[in-house]
């Protein structure tokens, strides 16, 4: 009598522990994008650095709170 794991809940574990890496793959990029943008093309009052990070959080944010709602869609 062996049971067999629920495949669907495997799935939103494997979703869920998948959040945080995106999260910091996001963020990465753009302040890797702000940091090259800030070296190469410099502007004495801007810094891209500081605003494409706080556009790679939002974007992260946006994207958690988008797979959230599609687990929980699929949970009803």
């Amino acid at each position: 009598m062996d049971k067999k794991p629920n495949n669907k809940r495997t799935s939103k574990w494997l979703a869920l522990i998948n959040i945080p890496i995106q999260m910091g793959v996001i963020i990465f990029l753009f302040s890797y994008l702000g940091d090259w943008l800030d070296e190469n093309h410099p502007h004495p009052k801007f810094y891209y650095n500081k605003v494409l990070v706080l556009v790679g959080v939002f974007v992260a944010l946006y994207n958690v709170i988008r797979q959230v709602n599609e687990i929980n869609k699929d949970k009803e």
